[in-house]
């Protein structure tokens, strides 16, 4: 089983369509697609988090387009703030021998993936914790539209983000024929240790 984690600075920087293009341009990988959110949304009072299979392709969510894209399964974790934790032995038992991808930077506090992307937008100040937090350990910079756009972030940040291989993508594919073959020798890596 192959994890691989797509994580971001923030909302709106491309998660969920990198997530749905590399399932699709990597589709001899068995995908279990995960989005991992942390609200009190849809949570039974009596629950700390919830996992939803999602079982219909046409919908708008996430998890169909995941679907959508060609994920033999998609589920979707909301967790309460602070009790993701809690959840993590189910999504466990969940999901099986499938590789996985992951929408998540809050699940590496977890899981150690075996490809970790941070997709970046110079453009936006804001920085989650969790994403600062865990951009030492990406594998790569997925870096959305730098050339057109003012950096907006500290040199401690622009230093990290230097020292890791980059790739530069555009909306709405936030996919470059690169980034899947660093993907793809990365898993295939791991397969010829297995």
């Amino acid at each position: 089983m192959a994890i691989v984690v797509v994580g971001g600075q923030s909302r709106n920087v491309g998660k969920t369509s990198l997530v749905a293009n590399l399932i699709k341009a990597v589709p001899e990988r068995p995908w279990t697609a995960v989005k991992i959110t942390q609200h009190e949304h849809d949570i039974p009072a009596d629950a700390s988090y919830v996992i939803r299979e999602e079982r219909e392709a046409s919908g708008d969510s996430d998890t169909a387009r995941y679907l959508r894209a060609g994920a033999r399964r998609a589920l979707l974790l909301t967790a309460r703030p602070g009790c993701l934790a809690d959840a993590i032995p189910a999504l466990r038992r969940e999901l099986g021998a499938d590789d996985v991808i992951l929408e998540s930077n809050s699940v590496l506090e977890f899981l150690e993936p075996d490809v970790y992307l941070a997709v970046l937008d110079p453009a936006i100040a804001d920085f989650k914790s969790s994403a600062r937090q865990f951009l030492q350990n990406a594998s790569a910079v997925v870096l959305n539209e730098p050339e057109r756009r003012g950096i907006r972030w500290d040199k401690t940040l622009l230093d990290q983000v230097m020292r890791k291989p980059i790739f530069r993508v555009s909306p709405p594919h936030y996919l470059t024929a690169d980034l899947v073959e660093f993907v793809r020798k990365k898993l295939q890596s791991l397969d010829q240790r297995v």
